[in-house]
């Protein structure tokens, strides 16, 4: 472990710039689709069908879920990179 790139100022801040940057991003995804989708755009989105029911109800009732669940996964996978790639991942 003493060869382990030790984090500097500049790597500590260009870290949680990056971690904060996938956050943000994911939150706006996340509020979009659940909040956006299924809420207030859903009156333009209920002419469109999707397995037997309109694309608005669809997102209010299932697509934001499964929406969540693969920006979760994303989230780890990318955290797990950008914590590779600054040497502050876990052994």
């Amino acid at each position: 472990m003493a060869d382990r790139k030790t984090q500097t100022g500049k790597d500590n801040g260009a870290y949680w710039a990056a971690n904060i940057r996938i956050i943000m991003i994911s939150m706006v995804i996340w509020a979009l689709v659940s909040l956006g989708f299924g809420i207030v755009l859903r009156p333009l989105l209920s002419g469109i069908p999707v397995g037997g029911t309109d694309l608005g109800f669809w997102f209010a009732q299932q697509g934001s879920i499964i929406v969540f669940m693969i920006l979760i996964f994303y989230y780890a996978w990318y955290m797990n990179k950008l914590d590779r790639q600054y040497g502050v991942d876990e052994e």
